[in-house]
């Protein structure tokens, strides 16, 4: 026995003890100890995620009231607390040892002076809990894209979520090699309310440790800053990606159906609350995957895996009407966790659900009245805009059948998606994979949104919709992707999309959201070389005759051609302003660019100053083909 197993003995009762020893790794024996001694739980459950633990697991979040039932069976409501409802991008920071450097636009601290902070903060904080551990799979199990991870934490909530959105881990665990690598993850709610939410939420902390693949997290329940596995442990998957020569994307995957029966797969970066989940969730195509996908090089394809299997999604503006399958689900029967909505009469409330909502109720400011205010006098509403739903991706109707295909998916296009509501139009394919790349991917633009803890409306270059969880230099993270296409036989086509896009002098948006369907579509067509396209100074742009087709077939609406010119006008002077600030950025961030960053945009504007040379600064499409 060692002597982490010791330590635990006195701990844990012999069923939850023999759970553990089970696992012949050491490191987990060490990880568990370490982390009892440090925050003192009053006793330690080990899931083993049989069917009786993880029950167990849902009963003791509603038994503690970090859960509550709802009158749908299945349904529960968790809520943060008012200072706890989305990503802090304050209160996370990189541990950087010395003589270590990361880029300027990520948050850090010296690693000792950080590990000794985090550590008196999580010291005794689970003092009369009980702490709870739990092992996932990241990605299918047995398979080539596989990563191990173990969190522990002293929340029945987090706990729960876990069961719904990752596949299990503690049998992999079992038979793996007493020196398999895992990523880490040790999370304290920290003293409760009567509320049980965070007391000392102004104590919030969320640190990354990459020298021993550990995240630490304290004072905070958002499942954003708590369920280690999220976008935490994404950021400890880009590191190892990179050094192991595969790819951690913030993608989507979904399988679109195109003529004669045929699927084709496409992965999607958008930065929250811009459209990747309704996107995956289109009406007649098949979710593999809302959030972060592992892409490799298999047999010169690009395949790709959806490292989760469950969905925390956000809930404004879901409705039977835009998203259909999603909010049959969310309104029958089954397992879903709802948080930091309204409730009233045991029912689930939130914003852009289609109905009135009710003048009173319980919300994550507790009881709520129309008109009630914050502490700053700010209105507070019915629920929150980034109020979530936590489902198993196996209870849609749509979840596609190869989910936990262990060689994952070929992908034949990628998507970047962002807010850009000037100058992008809504659907362009790039000239090449470098192109793409970097006018799309790198250059993503974007609007901040209230997903993160901070003001909302404010542009910032997004690159790749991986700025917020990047844990390696940017510029090489570039040079990744440029590289990872030129080994593939068979390269994803790239494509930009742009939803947000507005009239320039009304402000009204030139799409309305089901729309992205269209664009969907034809980017299936053009993966297959079934469509037509006009070479536009920023992309191939979609001509006018195959999207009436599409609108007709796909929405049966109506595609007017002043609709279409206003949508694919090229606007000049908003495309070379989005140029500049993307250079500016790389420029003044970003000290590792690569010289082909600049090179590529360098022609872009080329294309740009003589297109307007020929034609003024707003240039139909139909220019183009003359």
């Amino acid at each position: 026995m060692n002597r982490y197993l010791e330590i635990l003995r006195s701990r844990m009762n012999n069923k939850d003890y023999e759970k553990l020893e089970a696992i012949p790794n050491p490191e987990v024996h060490r990880f568990v100890a370490e982390a009892a001694e440090l925050c003192s739980p009053e006793d330690i459950f080990v899931c083993c995620d049989s069917s009786e633990d993880i029950a167990y697991i849902r009963e003791q979040a509603i038994r503690t009231g970090e859960e509550k039932p709802l009158k749908i069976p299945g349904h529960t409501v968790h809520f943060d607390g008012i200072h706890d409802q989305g990503r802090d991008r304050k209160a996370t920071k990189y541990l950087v040892p010395k003589g270590d450097t990361l880029s300027k636009v990520l948050n850090q601290i010296d690693r000792d002076t950080g590990l000794a902070e985090i550590k008196s903060l999580l010291r005794n904080s689970m003092k009369g809990k009980t702490m709870i551990v739990r092992f996932v799979s990241l990605g299918p199990l047995n398979s080539i894209f596989t990563v191990l991870g173990l969190q522990c934490t002293d929340s029945w909530y987090v706990a729960h979520s876990e069961s719904l959105l990752f596949r299990p881990g503690y049998k992999a665990f079992c038979e793996a090699s007493p020196r398999k690598d895992f990523l880490r993850v040790l999370h304290s709610a920290g003293r409760l309310d009567e509320n049980m939410t965070s007391i000392d939420y102004d104590k919030k902390r969320i640190y990354i440790d990459y020298v021993e693949n550990t995240i630490y997290s304290v004072n905070t329940q958002y499942a954003g800053n708590s369920v280690g596995f999220k976008k935490l442990a994404f950021r400890l998957a880009i590191r190892k990606a990179n050094q192991e020569g595969w790819l951690a994307e913030h993608m989507m995957i979904m399988g679109v159906h195109g003529p004669g029966g045929r699927k084709t797969y496409f992965a999607g970066a958008f930065p929250s609350a811009c459209g990747k989940t309704s996107t995956a969730m289109l009406p007649g195509e098949t979710i593999l995957g809302d959030d972060i996908a592992y892409i490799r090089n298999i047999g010169s394809v690009a395949r790709a895996v959806n490292v989760e299997c469950g969905i925390f999604g956000i809930l404004q503006g879901i409705n039977a009407r835009d998203m259909p399958l999603l909010y049959e689900v969310l309104t029958s029967p089954g397992e879903v966790i709802f948080s930091n909505v309204l409730v009233k009469d045991g029912k689930p409330y939130w914003l852009g659900m289609g109905c009135e909502l009710p003048k009173s109720g319980i919300n994550f400011s507790g009881e709520w009245w129309e008109g009630k205010t914050d502490e700053n006098g700010n209105e507070i509403p019915p629920a929150h805009k980034n109020a979530r739903y936590t489902v198993s991706l196996k209870v849609l109707k749509n979840c596609d059948p190869e989910l936990d295909n262990p060689m994952g998916v070929e992908l034949s296009g990628i998507i970047y998606g962002g807010r850009d509501s000037k100058a992008y139009v809504p659907v362009q394919q790039s000239f090449s994979w470098e192109h793409g790349i970097i006018a799309y991917g790198a250059s993503l633009e974007t609007e901040t949104t209230f997903a993160t803890v901070d003001k909302e409306g404010v542009p910032e270059i997004n690159a790749m919709s991986i700025q917020d969880f990047i844990s390696i230099p940017l510029g090489q993270n570039i040079r990744n992707l440029l590289k990872f296409g030129r080994n593939l036989k068979r390269r994803p086509i790239i494509f930009g999309v742009n939803y947000f896009l507005r009239d320039l002098k009304t402000g009204e948006y030139l799409n309305e959201p089901r729309d992205k369907h269209v664009w969907i579509k034809w980017m299936e067509l053009r993966v297959h070389d079934e469509a037509g396209a006009i070479k536009a100074p920023t992309g191939y742009i979609p001509e006018y005759e195959d999207l009436r087709r599409l609108f007709r077939e796909v929405l049966n609406k109506e595609y007017k051609k002043k609709d279409y010119i206003k949508q694919f006008t090229i606007r000049v002077p908003e495309n070379l302003a989005k140029i500049e600030r993307a250079e500016k950025f790389y420029r003044e961030k970003v000290s590792d660019t690569p010289r082909e960053l600049f090179d590529v945009l360098g022609q872009q504007r080329k294309r740009l100053i003589e297109a307007r040379e020929r034609f003024g600064d707003y240039i139909s499409p139909e220019k183009f083909k003359e």
